[in-house]
């Protein structure tokens, strides 16, 4: 085993064992560095309300903070993550989509926005909380109800991060209830915000079944019970890289409020008022002393004995906007999109690095859609929606099959960077077999059958009306031929 020699304070030589590791290291370079060696759910328990509160600090008064949100949200929902089943006739499939479409409209239990505004209050919280909590409202079955399902969405604030102990040989750790393999069983929710403050306020928990509960949550650690907020790698220098540019805006501004000093070579009471010949008085400032408004487009002359000297604000410095640009990329980065899309900044974007960046962005977004919205959230509403079906008796069967909870989530179309070389690549991967129809029309967000069924209907109509627009459908199958 090999040792290093060190020097305490007293001279004295201490051997250490030496890392196989720089990294491991406790020289001199990382010494100090001392990071936590708590596990997946302890290291946020003291830390998240302060995570959860300065991110929405930042969202409200930070503008690229409350930009990128608007645009995180849109690019990871849209208008909404859609299903298709898959497995149905496209008799059955029209039933369930008309279900699904009326259940949308009353999915909220407040009734302020649609299931598809729900996901993106679910994604929103993902953001600034690091996770969501959806309560599913089964109501009692009865002959005026539609459907006997609604969701109401919490922020995470509802579930206590500092609510831990154990009850009746029950471990309840950070709000959370768990079994002895560690899987929640019930969430012990504040009845109402605890940051609200109106008379009347209830303040007392709740514990509400695990099955109850749809916590949605970025996993990043195996055995993790609370999320991060989104933004937690980024507080710091979002919120420096502010107070900077704001210091800056305050020095500028500061230097251009003074136009000139007026200033005597030689003292003497003959000087007249200068209001008389530079323009106005502005009052005085803080000693005292006249500040004197000059009048645009006039040539005064100045009495022997007075001078001005203009104010020169130093500027930023040409370095100012490529360090802005390092740190405001180094931020996008951690937020999770791309520079150009976090600022705005479309300077610098040519074809290549836009296509490069939103395909790195896809792959991002598609991962977040399908192991978090999708598993964590869609598929259990689903779940409960088929439920509903079967109570109603709406669906027609007692119990549902696979073939009704097989869905596919189609997101939206990814916006394109040359809209007319991907029709092309989609029209040839589909004349070569490499991919079906059904497949290219998901991907731009649309359902198949609701695209054929256009098309049937238009063709029908540019028959019966006498037109001929020689489109492609109608050249390649020959439809309204004689």
């Amino acid at each position: 085993m090999k040792y290093l020699s060190i020097l305490d304070h007293h001279g004295r030589q201490i051997p250490v064992k030496a890392s196989g590791f720089q990294g491991a290291g406790s020289g001199r370079r990382l010494g100090a560095w001392s990071p936590s060696t708590s596990g997946p759910t302890s290291i946020v328990t003291n830390s998240l309300s302060s995570l959860r509160s300065r991110s929405r600090d930042l969202i409200r008064n930070n503008p690229l903070a409350d930009g990128g949100s608007d645009d995180y949200v849109a690019t990871v929902i849209g208008t909404g993550l859609k299903p298709r089943w898959y497995k149905l006739d496209t008799e059955e499939r029209a039933v369930m989509q008309d279900h699904w479409a009326d259940w949308c409209e009353e999915a909220d239990l407040t009734g302020k926005l649609s299931f598809y505004g729900l996901q993106s209050l679910v994604c929103r919280g993902l953001l600034d909380a690091g996770e969501s909590l959806t309560r599913i409202i089964r109501t009692p079955v009865r002959s005026t109800d539609k459907f006997p399902l609604k969701l109401q969405v919490l922020e995470a604030d509802h579930l206590d991060e500092k609510y831990s102990m154990k009850v009746n040989n029950k471990m309840i750790r950070m709000g959370i209830e768990i079994n002895d393999m560690g899987i929640p069983e019930f969430y012990h929710l504040w009845k109402e915000h605890p940051g609200e403050s109106f008379i009347g306020s209830n303040l007392d928990r709740v514990a509400v079944p695990a099955d109850d509960i749809m916590h949605v949550f970025k996993v990043l650690r195996a055995g993790q019970l609370r999320g991060r907020p989104g933004l937690s790698s980024i507080i710091v220098k979002l919120y420096d890289l502010d107070q900077y540019d704001d210091a800056e805006l305050i020095r500028k501004k500061g230097a251009a409020m003074f136009g000139g000093f007026l200033y005597e070579e030689e003292k003497s009471k003959d000087y007249p008022d200068p209001t008389e010949y530079l323009g106005r008085s502005d009052g005085v400032d803080s000693e005292d002393q006249n500040i004197i408004a000059f009048e645009p487009g006039t040539f005064p002359k100045l009495p022997p004995g007075l001078k001005v000297e203009f104010s020169e604000p130093v500027d930023v410095g040409e370095m100012y906007d490529p360090w802005m640009k390092k740190q405001l990329r180094d931020i996008a980065k951690g937020f999770g999109l791309t520079y150009d899309m976090f600022t705005g900044d479309l300077s610098n974007v040519n074809f290549s690095s836009i296509r490069v960046g939103l395909n790195a962005l896809k792959r991002r977004v598609t991962q977040l859609q399908q192991e978090v919205i999708i598993f964590q959230f869609c598929r259990k509403v689903m779940q409960e929606f088929l439920r509903s079906l079967v109570l109603t008796g709406r669906l027609g069967v007692r119990e549902y099959t696979r073939k009704y909870s097989d869905v596919l989530w189609t997101p939206d179309r990814w916006p394109s960077a040359n809209p007319l070389q991907d029709s092309q690549n989609d029209l040839l991967e589909v004349q070569a077999g490499f991919a079906s129809r059904s497949k290219k029309v998901n991907e731009r967000g649309e359902d198949v059958e609701k695209v054929d069924k256009e098309q049937t209907e238009d063709l029908a109509r540019e028959t019966t009306s006498g037109l001929d627009y020689s489109s492609t459908v109608r050249l390649q199958t020959g439809a309204g031929d004689e």
